[in-house]
């Protein structure tokens, strides 16, 4: 060691630049090769080793040697040969025959059994796919392009569909009605016919049968009498419209008790001061009400009434007792 180096574990080093001027030799052992390491033996995995043989170690280069060499086929190897179930006719077939032989025992034809041939399922088509295509299929038909025909080809085209479809004047055959059965279905409808109009004929005159028996009866005493086209509740028309010299009479009953009135209807020149002087005042003993409605002056007393209106006097007399109300109400609807 000096000045200028060092020496550290043996191995002299420059002490300014620290390089290595001498150094000792190591005393490693080679390493093993690569080829050795992997021809070592590894350890069995095997679980039962009785069962299973050990593993042997083969020589590589000498099956590879042996693999190489072409291998050469005897005769009987060359033929091919048919494989039976049979071991027995196996065996017999692996014997070598003698080339000094010449007769051998024929072998008996071996029939094996008829299999049915299997014929093959068709494929099918899914229900869906078919579908699909169904629709593909009417989708390009709408997609072509149609010719269209002029109108008049199209014109002459149904006259001639529709005049091949007419029968022909000779193939016709006239249908002659029956006359009989004509003539009774004539007389039903007529029957039918006749029947309902008298019906409603003698609805409408059941309605206005009183009406048509006050003119009958007015026309017979000579004065323009009406009949009212209001009735109290509950009273009805009683017997005929009754009539004599300027005057017509109806009675009305009640329909569930014996109360009744009667509407007299006479021809007079009075006005209503008139009627009140000679015809209310001397059968109520003054003791009545007055009622204006629609320009008439009706005069009550007790179940009595009266009033005039265009030259005749109308007069209400009987046991039924009705509201005020009642008597306006057929007052103003005659």
């Amino acid at each position: 060691m000096t000045k200028n180096s060092v020496t550290i574990n043996g191995n002299v080093y420059d002490a300014e630049s620290g390089s290595i001027l001498s150094a000792r030799p190591s005393g490693r052992s080679p390493a093993a090769a690569a080829s050795d390491f992997h021809n070592s033996t590894q350890k069995s995995r095997t679980l039962q080793r009785k069962y299973i043989n050990k593993p042997r170690v083969i020589d590589s280069v000498a099956s590879t040697s042996r693999s190489t060499q072409p291998r050469q086929l005897t005769v009987a190897e060359r033929t091919p040969r048919i494989i039976h179930h049979s071991k027995r006719v196996r065996a017999a077939q692996d014997i070598q025959r003698s080339t000094s032989i010449t007769r051998f025992a024929k072998e008996p034809p071996v029939k094996h059994p008829d299999i049915a041939d299997t014929p093959d399922i068709a494929p099918t088509t899914n229900h869906l796919e078919q579908v699909a295509r169904q629709r593909q299929t009417a989708i390009k038909k709408q997609q072509q392009p149609r010719a269209v025909l002029p109108s008049q080809v199209i014109k002459q085209q149904a006259i001639r569909e529709a005049t091949a479809k007419m029968v022909p004047r000779q193939q016709r055959k006239e249908i002659k009605p029956a006359r009989n059965s004509l003539f009774w279905q004539r007389l039903v409808s007529v029957g039918s016919v006749t029947l309902a109009v008298l019906l409603i004929g003698a609805y409408f005159t059941y309605i206005n049968m009183p009406a048509l028996s006050t003119r009958v009866a007015a026309a017979q005493a000579g004065i323009n009498a009406s009949y009212p086209g209001y009735r109290p509740s509950g009273y009805s028309l009683d017997g005929p419209v009754a009539y004599q010299q300027g005057s017509v009479i109806m009675k009305f009953a009640a329909n569930g008790s014996k109360e009744n009135f009667t509407l007299a209807q006479t021809r007079s020149e009075w006005d209503s001061s008139a009627v009140l002087e000679n015809y209310v005042k001397p059968k109520s003993n003054n003791k009545y009400s007055t009622t204006a409605t629609n320009g008439l002056t009706i005069y009550t007393y007790g179940t009595n009434a009266a009033w005039v209106n265009a030259g005749i006097l109308y007069t209400v007399n009987g046991d039924a007792e009705l509201a005020p109300e009642q008597v306006q109400k057929l007052a103003t609807s005659l």
